[in-house]
Parts: structure tokens; sequence; C-alpha cells
């Protein structure tokens, strides 16, 4: 991927990366013909380069699945996209939503059964998580939910479900004490 030009006093130079989010894009755009042609949106990309990335896409068109054009019959686009940076990275592919609530759940996918409350003046984000399920919405050494965050946009804090129940009850023990 060119990051840019430098000019410098030899002449030209210029600037090259593989670790670029900008890259993952270009694959895809060059692998899936939806989205060359503009069918299918590349709304962002959250990259831990050689690790794992996820690609949020868009479709305004009627018919045409974003995630689906992306992953292709049997995986066989995301898969090209995959040996061309290496073979080791893995790529979450997420449909993009203008609602924020429905993308930041799809952001932490694997992890289901997620309850969002948003603060819109900090952008920022609490998630109540089922216990079952936090280690999926974390990921190995908080990469999920890292990547999460950097696609969405917000600052994203994840509570199990059991932990949040229970503040709420100290706090309703606390007015009822308080009150009586």
């Amino acid at each position: 991927y060119i990051e840019g030009i430098k000019e410098t006093y030899k002449g030209n130079e210029i600037i090259v990366s593989r670790a670029h989010k900008g890259l993952v894009a270009g694959l895809f755009k060059r692998e899936v013909p939806e989205v060359a042609q503009g069918a299918v949106e590349i709304k962002e990309v959250a990259r831990d380069p050689g690790v794992r990335s996820k690609v949020a896409v868009f479709s305004a068109q009627t018919g045409v699945d974003p995630v689906g054009s992306c992953v292709g019959q049997k995986g066989v686009r995301v898969q090209a996209v995959i040996s061309e940076l290496g073979g080791e990275e893995k790529i979450d592919i997420i449909q993009w939503s203008d609602d924020i609530t429905q993308f930041i759940i799809a952001s932490l996918a694997p992890a289901k059964d997620l309850t969002v409350k948003l603060n819109e003046k900090t952008k920022s984000t609490e998630v109540l998580v089922p216990e079952d399920q936090l280690s999926l919405a974390i990921g190995r050494e908080g990469q999920n939910v890292r990547l999460a965050a950097r696609l969405t946009g917000w600052k994203i804090d994840l509570k199990g479900k059991t932990v949040a129940k229970e503040e709420v009850e100290k706090v309703l023990e606390v007015s009822k004490v308080s009150k009586g």
C-alpha cells in the first residue's frame, strides 16, 4: 500500500506499507467484483497487522449481501485476501449499520446476547455481556474489543451481566436504606 510520496534531497521517496489498513481495503477491491464496481462499500477497517482485521461493509443496492459478497462462495474471496496477507491473518467481515447500537453489537461478534448502553456525550458505551460470552467479546489479549472500538470509533467498556446486576442491586439496597 502506498502511504505517500516524500521529497528528499535525493529525489522523491515512495513510502509503502504492508501494515496499513488501506492494504486490506485494496485487496478486497481487487478480489471482490462488487467492491470494485461500487455495489459493496468498505466503510471502515480496523487492523492488527498479521493477526486479525475487522472490515465493516455496506451495500445500498437491494439484493446485494455485502458480507456474503466479500466472503464469497465457500469463503474463496476472503481466503484470497488472507493469502495475499501471508495466510496467517484472520479477517472478520461485519455488516455496517447507521444504528450505532447494532454496529457495536455486530463488531463484537462472535459474542451474542449483548446489551448496549450509549453515552453520546463521551462517545463511550457500556456493553453488558453474558458471563459465558465474556471471553469471546474480549478476545485474546483484548484484541476483539480493541478492534471493535477502533472499527466503531467508540470507547467500549465490557461488563458481565451478573456483575452489572449485582451493582444495580447494591444501588437499590443503598437507596432503600437511605429512604428508610
